[in-house]
């Protein structure tokens, strides 16, 4: 499960990341970048464990 996670992890933290540096570039805010995209790629951490549980889980 930790394989899917981290796989998951990286391909949502970019997105996720890239979708608050949008945000943040909307808001005409240049210096809040960097926060914008470390918040992304921490939000994404409990997502992508969930989402691999999910995956992981055997069908009943």
């Amino acid at each position: 499960m930790l394989k899917i996670a981290i796989l998951i992890w990286i391909i949502g933290g970019a997105t996720l990341a890239g979708m608050c540096m949008v945000a943040v570039l909307v808001a005409a805010n240049d210096q809040l970048i960097p926060a914008a995209v470390a918040t992304g790629f921490v939000l994404a951490m409990p997502i992508s464990v969930l989402v691999a549980r999910k995956i992981a889980k055997p069908a009943a």
